[in-house]
């Protein structure tokens, strides 16, 4: 009987102090399971254009998806986009985010639906996310990767979906529902350039959840969610740029940085969940960033 006591001691001690630890108030509505808010647009043209990799020179570029700015072909600057339209759903987000188009034989596969890019954090520490600098533009993924870099490359989440097929890392060549991919952007900024070279060095993935010393500025991490209308047969149906493997997309900031900031610091430093107007449906008395129509409240 003793040691079935001190047994039962033992696990309510053990019991309290964890619940110490965890949080001593806790109510469902102080658990942080999310630090996101999502950007919801629309295609809006293709084009051989890629005002990154190839400025001032069009038609250079295989074919690319435009979604958010409309405004977008080879000699697209900071400054047209600020002063372009968007078919994003928060008019102040005037960035444009573009990727290979996929194609069944020569005919693109585009969608009518708005396409999903979640900001998330890309480190453990949320609260630490600053917004994207004014103009800072970069490449994710990497057209020449081969199959085994495309599995193995920190951007990665679950390869080609469709159905219940998953972790594919080539087109399948056949899919019972619509074809899907997740891809996450680098989220440590070096701090100084909005661009590089290469288009990708002034950027860096985090290293043990935090930002490296050479990429010190954490901001948000970019994660296109994008769906096509194409299933059944795909032996026809490839990327633009190549196959499955060359995969990636190309992010140009041009949000009004007073909208971006107010996003960032209710969403993803404050541990929300948001949708598109900043508002988190599980946590409803946390308020919302935007109005009706999408408009920063002040």
């Amino acid at each position: 009987m003793r040691l079935r006591l001190v047994a039962i001691a033992g696990a309510a001690l053990a019991a309290a102090v964890t619940a110490l630890i965890v949080a001593p108030n806790a109510t469902a509505d102080d658990l942080v399971t999310h630090h996101e808010f999502q950007a919801n647009c629309t295609i809006n043209h293709t084009a051989n254009d890629d005002p990154i990799v190839y400025p001032g020179q069009p038609g250079a570029s295989h074919n690319h998806t435009f979604i958010g700015n409309t405004d977008v072909d080879a000699h697209t600057t900071l400054d047209s986009l600020q002063q372009g339209e968007t078919t994003c759903l928060v008019p102040a987000d005037r960035s444009a985010y573009w990727f290979p188009t996929l194609l069944r034989g020569d005919q693109p596969i585009l969608t009518d639906w708005h396409l999903v890019v979640y900001y998330k954090s890309g480190v453990e520490d949320y609260t630490t996310v600053e917004p994207f600098p004014p103009g800072l533009r970069f490449v994710a993924g990497d057209m020449m990767a081969t199959e085994e870099e495309f599995a193995n490359a920190p951007g990665q989440v679950e390869g080609y979906e469709c159905g219940e097929s998953f972790h594919n890392w080539d087109i399948p060549a056949n899919c019972s529902s619509w074809l899907n991919i997740r891809y996450q952007s680098p989220s440590c900024w070096d701090g100084v350039n909005l661009d590089s070279a290469n288009h990708k060095s002034h950027m860096a993935y985090p290293v043990g959840g935090s930002c490296p010393p050479s990429h010190p500025v954490a901001v948000p991490m970019i994660e296109f969610k994008i769906h096509w209308p194409v299933q059944g047969d795909m032996t026809d149906v490839r990327l633009a740029s190549g196959g499955g493997e060359s995969w990636h997309y190309d992010f140009f900031n041009a949000w009004e940085p007073e909208t971006l900031a107010a996003m960032v610091d209710h969403c993803i430093n404050g541990g929300l969940q948001c949708d598109s107007r900043g508002y988190d449906l599980y946590k409803p008395d946390r308020g919302q960033v935007l109005d009706e129509d999408y408009e920063l409240i002040r």
